[in-house]
């Protein structure tokens, strides 16, 4: 049954306190309840002309992509460039900015330049996250590491970057020299998996003249877990003024040689362990 004003007094006042409760936050079905108002007309009447409170209104998804498009184009960007950045239609472009005062025109050569290096960037992102995607995939398929996979690894890593023996040459020492972190950390994994003792290491940095040696030496030291004190003199290479170094930088720390003392039996057996692995490897192929 429709609610007559008159009952609970005159319209203006009944007006009154739907507004009010509508200020205070409530929603339409509340004040429809708490009035026993239950004819959307006359509610509709009621409340004509108050908006509805902040809260009630659902979030848009697209606020913030038109907030970003309206800043883009105060900025000059044109339809084309903030589609490319944004990813939304130009129709949704076109109705978010139409407002806005029009960037001047640009040579088109220029246009279309700008254009095409925002398409690269993108598809570059793109790549990148998909060569971090296969990475990290395949770092998940290595799982925990034995102390077998170690001692494999270990012979191959020393044959590809250690010092070996030449029949014209007899050096049989362990002495192995990288510039990649992660390398050093793998072999000391695997000499200590060896028994090789912590005491029968030397450290010496390899680095150019023009780096920052005291610093290398530093961050060599932590990485390896020694005092500072403890590596021997710094082989400097010199500049040479004809080649274009690449390797410059903060990231740039040379190269660290780890010497094992005493090490001649222990090279006999890493050339014999590399010579076994080499001996199977044709059957493999086959």
């Amino acid at each position: 049954m429709a609610h007559s004003p008159g009952k609970h007094g005159t319209f203006e006042e009944l007006r009154e306190r739907a507004v009010t409760l509508r200020r205070t936050g409530l929603s339409r079905r509340r004040i429809r309840d708490e009035l026993k108002v239950h004819n959307n007309d006359i509610l509709n009447r009621l409340l004509e002309g108050e908006p509805p409170p902040d809260r009630t209104k659902r979030p848009n998804a697209k606020d913030d992509l038109r907030a970003r498009a309206r800043e883009l184009r105060l900025q000059g960007w044109t339809y084309d460039r903030i589609q490319l950045e944004l990813g939304c239609s130009k129709s949704s472009i076109s109705l978010w900015v139409r407002d806005l005062p029009r960037p001047e025109r640009r040579d088109p050569t220029e246009q279309a330049k700008l254009a095409a290096r925002k398409r690269w960037e993108h598809e570059l992102a793109v790549r990148d996250e998909r060569r971090q995607r296969t990475k990290a995939a395949a770092a998940e398929q290595i799982g925990e590491m034995s102390d077998r996979d170690l001692f494999m690894a270990g012979i191959a890593l020393y044959w590809a970057e250690g010092a070996k023996d030449k029949p014209y040459a007899r050096r049989e020492n362990v002495l192995f020299v990288n510039s990649d972190p992660g390398v050093i950390q793998l072999y000391l994994a695997w000499l200590k998996l060896l028994g090789v003792d912590p005491g029968r290491l030397t450290y010496r940095v390899m680095i150019h003249m023009t780096a920052d040696v005291e610093g290398a030496k530093h961050y060599w030291a932590d990485l390896v877990g020694v005092d500072v004190s403890a590596f021997q003199k710094t082989t400097i290479k010199k500049h040479n003024p004809k080649t274009v170094r690449k390797n410059v930088g903060a990231d740039y720390r040379g190269c660290l040689v780890v010497r094992v003392t005493q090490g001649t039996e222990l090279y006999r057996q890493i050339e014999g362990w590399w010579k076994g692995l080499v001996a199977q490897a044709p059957a493999r192929l086959g």
